[in-house]
């Protein structure tokens, strides 16, 4: 039998391994698969269509004209993290029409990293609203885009009215370093504050 290719990865049955559901969440068009795609060391699952007509009416393209395509259903990637800390992420369609779908993927999830755009924060709103709903705790990674305008992170902060513990980062999703630092914010923030005993 043919040795599997090295970029396979599978469960180890030998070792202890402390499995972490996380979802990457953000209003339409704010990078959650970009996000996802930098980091899964799988092939990413993708569930992504070719925008119509049809959409024009209920998805807000102001700030990202350029997008063709949209998550319909989820993606998902898995990255493992130093002492055998194993990611399952699963990115979460932006738009509230897919709030069935949502409720169901953010069961069984310990958090959600929050994508934001300096460009519509006011959007990230909705999507904050129903993590805080569903009991989840939460980080802000703010994705660069190159027409973005900058601002220091204190201001950001105070326009998402963010908690002074919920952590916030300034990240570009298309650099694997970054998006790295960006989901350890997370699972840092969430580990904190989660019984061992639920893990």
């Amino acid at each position: 039998m043919p040795e599997p290719p090295e970029a396979v990865v599978h469960l180890d049955g030998e070792r202890t391994q402390t499995l972490v559901k996380l979802l990457v969440a953000g209003p339409f068009g704010v990078g959650k698969t970009t996000f996802i795609r930098s980091l899964s060391e799988t092939e990413p699952l993708h569930t992504e269509e070719l925008m119509t007509s049809g959409s024009a009416a209920v998805d807000d393209l102001s700030g990202v004209r350029e997008k063709s395509t949209t998550t319909v259903a989820i993606d998902f990637g898995r990255l493992t993290l130093p002492g055998d800390l194993v990611l399952y992420m699963f990115g979460t369609p932006g738009q509230r029409r897919f709030s069935p779908l949502w409720q169901d993927i953010s069961r069984g999830a310990l958090g959600a990293l929050v994508l934001a755009d300096t460009r519509r924060l006011s959007d990230s709103f909705e999507v904050m609203d129903m993590i805080e709903d569903a009991g989840l705790r939460y980080a802000v990674a703010v994705n660069s885009f190159p027409d973005s305008p900058a601002h220091h992170p204190s201001t950001l902060r105070d326009h998402l009215d963010l908690l002074p513990d919920t952590p916030l980062v300034l990240c570009d999703a298309r650099d694997r370093e970054q998006a790295t630092d960006a989901l350890i914010g997370l699972v840092g923030h969430v580990l904190a504050l989660t019984p061992q005993e639920t893990l």
